[in-house]
Formats: structure tokens, sequence, C-alpha cells
């Protein structure tokens, strides 16, 4: 069975995050660099792929972003990534993809790693190091944000989109999930972001805290508790989720209204190519992938019995 968190598109949702919000991202995390970021000079470059020999796949460098610090005409690249899993020899991957960084671009690399995983939550390694008995020969360190070993309690106030959604990955106890997602909506609307950023944070807080029945009831009260003149803000965003799943809804009811349409001709013509069908040869047809029903109805032309149609479902 599939964990629905491995359906989940943590590179393209992080990726996202902290390429809208960059800034935003280091005044939370790195504000002594941000201070000295000239916010002009910011480019982010194309994707980088690398051959993982050790691995035996290609790997994709998640962010790479290009600055300059005030008062400096010297560029330096800072280098993102998300870890969403626990990995081993994770240290000596992050230190080659700094070595051939490096190498490429001839520029100072900032390597910044963002572990978001649920568990474990012992702290992570951020150091790669080559060594001897009496001599190192080598120590990489990377900056490492292991955020299941934050307090989302500490980042209530503060006034950060990144801090809005990435409250939502921090470490929650089980009883506490259905008020954090009210307060990483609570403190989204007093943002007062453009609708498009709005939505890029409230997904990402809604893909990451999915609340049960129970939960959403809890989740219903807490909302109850804000104040009047927050509490229009935070409804407002939960509106737009209300509306969003009724459209999908209505989408994914049209797609199954025309599928079972589809079946019940194919299943119509077949009745009047070769005669009654059989109970399990309509159930074979009705497990039929859409597609392969739709082949079904342009083969059914050429039958002339039930074996016919058989021969055709053994296939």
């Amino acid at each position: 069975m599939t964990d629905a968190n491995d359906a989940i598109d943590h590179d393209r949702l992080f990726k996202e995050l902290i390429s809208t919000f960059f800034l935003e991202f280091l005044e939370l995390f790195l504000p002594e660099m941000r201070a000295t970021i000239d916010p002009n000079s910011i480019r982010f470059l194309q994707q980088e792929y690398f051959a993982d020999l050790t691995a035996g796949e290609d790997k994709v460098i998640d962010l790479l972003v290009e600055v300059k610090q005030l008062g400096e005409d010297a560029v330096f690249i800072f280098h993102l990534e998300a870890q969403a899993s626990p990995e081993s020899y994770f240290t000596r991957r992050i230190f080659f993809y700094f070595a051939r960084l490096h190498q490429k671009f001839l520029l100072r690399i900032y390597p910044i790693v963002i572990f978001s995983f649920d568990q474990p939550y012992r702290e992570q390694p951020h150091t790669y190091t080559v060594e001897f008995p009496n001599w190192k020969v080598l120590e990489f360190n990377f900056k490492s944000i292991q955020l299941n070993r934050l307090n989302w309690r500490d980042f209530l106030n503060q006034p950060n989109p990144v801090a809005a959604a990435l409250m939502s990955k921090m470490r929650i106890a089980i009883e506490d999930r259905p008020r954090v997602k009210v307060e990483c909506l609570r403190l989204l609307a007093t943002l007062q972001l453009d609708p498009a950023r709005t939505r890029l944070i409230s997904g990402f807080v809604d893909t990451y805290l999915r609340l049960n029945t129970i939960e959403t009831q809890a989740f219903q009260a807490e909302i109850a508790k804000i104040e009047p003149e927050r509490r229009e803000g935070v409804m407002q965003i939960v509106t737009s989720w209300m509306q969003e799943g009724i459209e999908q809804g209505i989408e994914q009811g049209i797609e199954q209204g025309i599928e079972q349409g589809e079946r019940s001709l194919v299943l119509r013509l077949l009745t009047k190519r070769v005669g009654t069908l059989p109970s399990e040869i309509r159930d074979r047809i009705d497990q039929l992938p859409i597609d392969q029903v739709e082949a079904l109805g342009e083969a059914l032309l050429e039958f002339r019995t039930l074996i016919d149609l058989e021969a055709w479902l053994s296939q």
C-alpha cells in the first residue's frame, strides 16, 4: 500500500515556497545573512542534474540562487535542498553537490538543507569529514534546518509567510494539530498577501495538516475563539478551500459520469452484437480502465460471437 505522504510532491512544494519567499526565508532562519544581501541581485539559476554513481540514478538539485552581498561586486550561490525522508550517506551526497557546483561555477557556495520529515526526531548530521588518526583532510559543513526539532510556538508571532507555512511541518503533538492549523491561517491572514501568495501558503498548510473528522470539529471550535476582526480573514481562506473542494468534486463527478456513460454504451452495443452477456463477463468489463473500454468499443465491430469477446478480454 502506498502511504499518502508518498504521493505529496515535497520537492515542488518547498521549491515554490522558498523561491516565492526567498528573502523571507533568510529573515526567518538566517537573519545575519539576509541583512547583507542585495535584494536587487537575486537570480534563480536553472536546475542542475547530476548523475549519482553511488545510487545509480540522476539527481536534481532543488534550488540555486545567485546573490550579491551589499557593497560587493562578487556573487555567490545559495544551494538549498529540501530532504523529505531520512537517507544514509546524505552528508556525502550534499558534499558531492557542493564540490561539483564549486567546480562548475568557481564561486562560493552556501549550502542549506531543510529536513522536513516527521521522524526520526534525533538531530541529523550536518558535517562530512575525511580524516586519518592524526590528520583531518576535509571538514565540510552545511546549514541544517530540521523542522521536526523546532517548536511551532516559537513562530506564532513571526510576521513571516514562511513561518505561516512551515509551522505545519514542525514538531506537533497530535492533540495540537487543529490549533496549529488555525494559528498558521491566523498568521497568514494578518500578512495580507495577494491572492496568489495566500493560496500558495494556505495550500502548503492544508497539504501537510489534513485533519480527520474529529480534528475538523476542534479546528472549527478554535476558529470561533479568534477575535472577530481577525476571524474574517481566516474564514475567507477556509471558504476558498471549500470552494476549491466543491469545484474539484464537480469535475470528478463529471469525469466519472462520462466514464460510466461510455461503459454503459459499450455494454449495450456488445449485447446487440453477441447477445446477452454473462455476469462474469460484465464484471470483467466493469474492471477495465477507461482507455481499454474505449479500445473495446472500437474492437466490438469485428466480433461475431461471445467467443470473440472472450478472446479479446483474454488478450
